[in-house]
This record gives structure tokens, C-alpha cells and sequence, in this order.
């Protein structure tokens, strides 16, 4: 980095990823700001600049030296460490040359990131905020893969949830026999399938195979209005909100019956008494219902919202995309599995078309489809344009 892009960057003072110190801070406040950055998205800590105001003070060589020095010191005692880089830019002033040595921290991959006292923090805006709250660790550890919701046993529940028929449909059609001509009791087969484990259902096996998923996970629903107008905040609807149920097959099969039932069929070419052509592909709204009820966040307790406006359709699921994935990413077919059990049911029990091709698949057939992979707020969200009314 030279000169002019430092000032640039402490000309738009600090955010999420760039703070500034004056001199070193103590060890248990450096190590707190980069455990933060390392739980979030990464970021810069720049030693020699006035906190908060922005002024360039500089460090003498000796300073840079023993800064240097105690920042490798302090990453390392991290748990897990944290890699860093440094580096030292001297800006020019009329009153001398200042020094600043500046310590990069990327994003870490092996969340959550801890101090020496255990403490985890991550960033909001350009403070820190100690977490504290259990999901919310939980899915520092989802993002860095060392733990999957959907593979995590569900308290309370027993052999006794699970609809027997649903899944000896499904063993059937993935081995092509039952799991008593496998050899297996029915009890042996949800083990081999990870439905049932320590005599308790999965999450994956709870939303696939469960007789009612939402007496023990009530929020794991598809929350679906049709609004009359373009605004969310209105309260005319054309059919009013309700709470789809049951499992993920299930959902799905709601899902797509609900937006058949509010979005309009086009004539195009066909008899007058023909049903017509639904005004966005079906194809489309078949792979972007899947992507949200499989890929979606399942520690965030909160429902996928399926809402639809006059002009747009809006599809919101819970929880940004995984690992540092971007928008880009997923339309070239570049997928990071977050629920690696819920994928693999899919595959004999959705019309699923397989990994990274889905919104390919809902891009070709309808090109318009905007994508918001909202961070901050922790969503994801899918927007498809209506056609005028003429």
C-alpha cells in the first residue's frame, strides 16, 4: 500500500474493517479488536493514527519495532491463532515523515476465534460487540464448517416423531428396496441414514421424515402473503398471511401451490379455455423454493417470507451466504453446502437438479431474477419482476 492510499483509507475513518490506534494499544484490547475482525469479515488495524479523529501521528522506528513484534505475540495467543501480515507506509508532511504500520487481518476460517480469556467478539460497525448468546456462536461455527445444524440432534424427540411410511417411501427410492430386504430394522435404517442418532432425531431427519416438524421446531415455516400495492408495509391483502407447515417436501409442495394460486396465467397462443402460461417460469420459482428451504440458515430461528407484490416476488431466507460466498459465486455455479444431510435427501425426494445448478437453471429461464446477499442483516434474498399489466 503506498502513501495515497493510506490517506484515502483514514480519510473515510474507521468502519468494520479499518481501526485506528494511536500506539499500541494493551494486550487484552488489540487482542479483542482482532479477534473481532477474525470472527467478521477481516479487516485492518492502523498503529499511529488518532483514534476516532484521523490525524496521522506516526511511529518512531523503535515504536514500529516493538509493535511489530507484540502483535505476532498477541495473535498467536489467540485460540485458535490468527495469521496476520504487516506492513509499514510513510506518509510525507511538511513537519517530517510519519510512520504507520499497519496489521491486515483477514476473515478466519476456523471460527469463532477466542482471546486468552475466552471472550468472543465480533464487529458491529466500527465497535465490537461480545457474544454471548449460544445460536449466535453456533453459527460461527457453521461458517467455518465445524458444525452443521442440520446434522445436530434435536432435543426431545424420539423414534416415536417419524413417519414411518415417509421414510420407508424414501429408503425405497434411493436403494431401490426396503430396509427389510436390506436386512435392516427400522430402527437401523434411520441410524444408516442419520434420521435417528443417541435415540434422537436429527434436524435434517426431524424436517424430512417427522410426523409434525413444527411441534418441536415452530419457527421452520414459509411465512406467505400476497399484498395488493408494491410495499410491504401495507395491509390490503389479496390473500392474507399465512404459515405454511410440514415437512420440507411438504413445504415445498405449499409453497408452489401458493404461487400458483396468487400470481396470474398468460394466454399465449392457446385456446381461449386453456389455463395459459404462469407469468414467471415455474422452473425458476421451483429452483429458487428448493434453494431456500435447503440452503437456508438453520440456526437462525425465523421463517423463509414468501411475499408477492404487484410488480415482484420476493423469496427471504434466513442467514447470508456461507463462507465468504458471493452473488457471483452462486451464478456460475460455485457452491459452499451448509446443509450437507438436507442435500442429500433432496436428491430423491425434490425435483432437485443438483449442486451449484439450481439458480444457473432459474437464471436461464428467467434472466431478470435479482439476487441481495444482505450481510449485515443476516438474509438472503431473491427478487423476480412481475410482468406489467397491460
Amino acid at each position: 500500500m503506498n502513501a495515497l492510499e493510506l490517506l484515502d483509507i483514514i480519510s473515510t475513518g474507521e468502519t468494520s474493517k479499518v481501526q485506528f490506534k494511536e500506539t499500541l494499544p494493551s494486550p487484552e484490547s488489540m487482542s479483542r479488536e482482532m479477534v473481532a475482525m477474525a470472527n467478521s469479515l477481516g479487516g485492518m488495524i492502523l498503529i499511529g493514527i488518532k483514534d476516532k479523529i484521523g490525524t496521522v501521528i506516526g511511529l518512531m522506528q523503535e515504536q514500529i519495532e516493538y509493535a511489530d513484534r507484540k502483535v505476532a505475540e498477541f495473535a498467536d495467543n489467540l485460540k485458535p491463532p490468527i495469521y496476520l501480515a504487516t506492513e509499514v507506509v510513510k506518509i510525507e508532511e511538511d513537519s517530517g515523515t510519519k510512520n504507520v504500520l499497519i496489521v491486515h487481518i483477514n476473515e478466519g476460517i476456523n471460527k469463532p476465534y477466542k482471546t486468552a480469556q475466552g471472550e468472543i467478539y465480533v464487529k458491529q460497525g466500527s465497535n465490537k460487540r461480545l457474544l454471548t448468546d449460544n445460536a449466535e456462536i453456533m453459527r460461527l461455527f457453521q461458517h467455518s464448517g465445524n458444525l452443521l445444524a442440520d446434522e445436530m440432534e434435536v432435543h426431545g424427540t424420539s423414534i416415536d416423531d417419524v413417519d414411518e411410511r415417509r421414510f420407508s417411501d424414501y429408503f425405497k427410492k434411493e436403494f431401490e428396496k426396503t430396509y427389510e430386504e436390506k436386512g435392516l430394522t427400522f430402527e437401523q435404517a434411520l441410524k444408516a441414514k442419520r434420521v435417528l442418532r443417541n435415540n434422537q432425531l436429527t434436524l435434517a431427519g426431524l424436517l424430512f421424515f417427522g410426523k409434525d416438524p413444527q411441534a418441536v421446531k415452530p419457527a421452520f415455516t414459509i411465512k406467505a402473503v400476497s399484498y395488493f400495492g408494491n410495499d410491504i408495509e401495507g395491509n390490503q391483502y389479496r390473500s392474507k398471511p399465512k404459515d405454511l407447515i410440514g415437512t420440507i417436501p411438504e413445504l415445498f409442495e405449499k409453497g408452489i401451490d401458493f404461487l400458483n394460486n396468487n400470481l396470474d396465467f398468460i394466454q399465449s397462443g392457446e385456446s381461449f379455455n386453456a389455463q395459459g402460461k404462469l407469468e414467471i417460469s415455474s422452473i425458476a420459482l421451483e429452483e429458487l423454493l428448493q434453494n431456500a428451504l435447503v440452503h437456508r440458515d438453520y440456526f437462525k430461528n425465523s421463517p423463509i417470507r414468501m411475499l408477492i407484490f404487484d410488480n415482484r416476488v420476493e423469496i427471504i431466507s434466513p442467514g447470508k451466504l456461507p463462507n465468504s460466498l458471493t452473488v457471483e459465486d452462486i451464478k456460475y455455479g460455485n457452491p459452499v453446502i451448509r446443509n450437507n444431510q438436507l442435500v442429500s435427501f433432496s436428491t430423491h425426494t425434490l425435483p432437485f437438479s443438483g449442486l451449484g445448478s439450481g439458480v444457473k437453471r432459474a437464471l436461464t429461464e428467467q434472466p431478470n431474477i435479482e439476487f441481495i446477499n444482505d450481510i449485515e442483516g443476516e438474509q438472503f434474498k431473491v427478487i423476480i419482476p412481475r410482468p406489467e399489466k397491460k
